[in-house]
């Protein structure tokens, strides 16, 4: 038998159960709703692959990317082996790491007889939120183009593991849009600095498209749970992603649940039943797909004997399950966090959490519980997903629903630029100008100017943000901090500082603990518990305190007896003793509901009810 042969046989063998490994193209990319278990899978296809004999390197593209837990290694921007597993590299596309490597690379690009001033003019220019997207984007096209050593000839397979569905597609649009950017322009966009900075990347744009276009080279994984929502979010993508000519796609259904003792347990015979009817009637963009199904396990996959036994290729012992956990959590149920936010009388409640935690279903919640409380509330969303509107399926009045759209919030921008700046211009200077404007970075500035009026708005009214999920609201958080850093340093040398005293910029408002209530949404699980620990840090360096923690689908309060589900919950109560220790300020709980809260009624009875019944 050749190497070749022994490889395809083992990627054959029963205890690999993902389809999409029996002939794996070179890039693999993973993605869907958040807190669909991409990660997961990706991270065990990968250990697959490598355990069949194939090189492989794992990228993450998520800024809160958890593959360092997972795995027992740090994450770095440069490929790092994989103890335990010969073959597999890993690396996370840092976008902080990636912008400083960007510049350098544009101000290699000057003549030598730039001068020091025109340097710190360049690298000025250089400084914004937009620099650091296509800087990071910058990383994935060189993947794709298969630049350097290390990607074009030493790996078999490259496994991309990606941020939540929205900041995904996102990305793979970027190919597309730059390419088109660039086709006949011979200036470039000023939000880049020098033109010579971004034509250098055009043949490695055009090269990372062509890869995404080859059936042959590229396949999309659409990951999913057996349920209505996440399947609805990945038949949306499989649609936007077939448009932009990512045509060969595959879907993977994770966490397929089948009660231990059909008949005898009711909660594990309604989540069964929710799941098979999801899948029954998913929807005919994701039927007609190739599809993998993955079974819900008893232990959380962390660790390489819990990644490779997801894929049934291994063996694991969760630790504790043969001892019972007894947590005292001090947690309330969520109407006393909307009787505790109520009583403040106005401010800006930003619910956060990795994607996939609930964390629309907790802000509408919360937005519908105030307007109950005698409150005018205005629920938005940043989150490209946008599934507010959904979720209440129906109107209230005193409450005001709204979305931070980019697309629409970008030709708002555009027309007030022209209308402003494009006055005093001629024909000519008009067209530069809004040729200017169509670049792809447009659409980061337009955005935060928006989120900005949001905040703005709290002063006198409370306004329930549903953010986009962790990665994605952090590079907005560094946004506004670098506009905070720009108005600070502008006014600080006017009027010998004075000017400066008097500035109050839209972080500033997110640091006032009178205005600002952050309530970070988790699931008792590891993984969940530890990226809103991470994402707490965060706000913290930003000097943002988190006012509340809501710990959601709690099946303890449930009282189910299936064997798997009991399982789980020793998971469930040493995270909430993590939480207890000290994580959160304030803690409130919602069990898991059998049927989803979804309409303005169900919503409402989650804001008052003492404890919603589990079943």
């Amino acid at each position: 038998m050749t190497p070749a042969d022994s490889v395809s046989a083992s990627l054959h063998s029963p205890s690999i159960r993902l389809g999409l490994l029996a002939q794996p193209t070179r890039f693999l990319f993973f993605t869907g709703k958040g807190g669909v278990g991409k990660t997961s899978l990706s991270t065990a296809a990968a250990i697959a692959l490598a355990d069949a004999g194939r090189q492989v390197l794992l990228v993450s593209t998520d800024a809160a990317s958890n593959l360092d837990e997972m795995l027992g290694v740090p994450l770095s921007n440069q490929p790092v082996a994989v103890p335990g597993v010969p073959g597999l590299h890993m690396l996370n596309i840092d976008p902080d790491t990636a912008a400083e490597a960007y510049r350098q690379r544009v101000l290699a690009q000057l003549e030598a007889t730039a001068t020091s001033d025109e340097r710190a003019t360049v690298r000025e220019q250089l400084s914004g939120a937009c620099t650091t997207e296509i800087a990071a984007f910058d990383e994935f096209a060189a993947l794709l183009a298969s630049e350097g050593s290390d990607i074009g000839h030493v790996f078999d397979h490259v496994v991309f593991d990606t941020a939540p569905t929205g900041h995904t597609l996102r990305l793979l649009s970027l190919p597309k849009a730059w390419t088109g950017f660039l086709a006949g322009n011979d200036r470039g966009a000023s939000c880049l600095g020098p033109h010579s900075g971004l034509k250098m990347q055009e043949a490695r744009f055009n090269a990372a498209l062509a890869a995404l276009s080859d059936p042959a080279l590229t396949t999309v994984v659409l990951v999913t749970r057996p349920d209505p929502r996440p399947m609805q979010e990945a038949a949306r993508t499989a649609l936007e992603l077939r448009a932009l000519g990512l045509a060969n796609q595959r879907l993977a259904i994770n966490g397929v649940f089948h009660a231990s003792r059909p008949g005898q347990d009711a909660v594990a015979d309604a989540i069964e039943a929710l799941g098979r009817e999801a899948m029954d009637q998913m929807p005919d963009a994701l039927a007609q797909l190739p599809r993998d199904e993955v079974p819900l396990r008893a232990f959380d996959t962390v660790g390489l004997p819990a990644l490779r036994a997801l894929l049934g290729g291994g063996s694991v012992t969760q630790a504790g399950t043969a001892v019972k956990v007894d947590v005292a959590l001090q947690a309330e149920p969520l109407s006393a966090l909307a009787d505790a936010l109520a009583a403040k009388g106005h401010g800006l409640i930003m619910v956060m959490g990795k994607g996939g935690v609930g964390k629309t279903t907790i802000a509408a919640a919360l937005a519908v519980g105030l307007v109950q409380r005698g409150h005018s509330v205005h629920l938005t969303t940043t989150d490209p997903a946008a599934h507010v509107q959904s979720q209440l399926d129906g109107s209230l009045p005193g409450l005001k629903v709204g979305r931070i759209d980019p697309q629409v919030e970008t030709q708002a921008y555009i027309d007030k630029i022209m209308a402003t700046r494009g006055k005093a211009l001629d024909d000519a200077g008009r067209a530069l100008l809004l040729e200017d404007l169509q670049s792809p970075c447009t659409e980061e500035v337009a955005v935060f100017h928006a989120f900005s009026r949001v905040v703005n708005e709290a002063r006198s009214a409370f306004v329930v943000l549903d953010t986009a999920p962790t990665g994605h609201s952090l590079l907005l958080m560094d946004a506004t901090g670098a506009y905070h850093r720009q108005m600070t340093q502008q006014y600080e040398g006017r009027a010998g500082g004075a000017m400066a005293k008097h500035i109050i910029t839209p972080l500033m408002r997110l640091q006032d603990a009178d205005m600002t209530h952050v309530v970070i949404v988790t699931l008792p699980e590891v993984t969940p518990v530890s990226q809103a620990a991470a994402l707490q840090d965060d706000l913290r360096r930003a000097r943002i305190e988190p006012w509340a923690w809501v710990i959601n689908k709690s099946v303890a309060a449930t009282g189910t007896s299936d064997p798997l589900l009991q399982a789980r919950l020793v998971g469930e109560q040493q995270q909430a003793a993590r939480i207890a220790n000290g994580l959160a300020q304030r803690t409130y709980v919602l069990p898991w509901l059998a049927t989803p809260p979804v309409g303005v009624e169900a919503l409402g009875q989650l804001a008052t009810d003492p404890l919603s019944e589990g079943v």
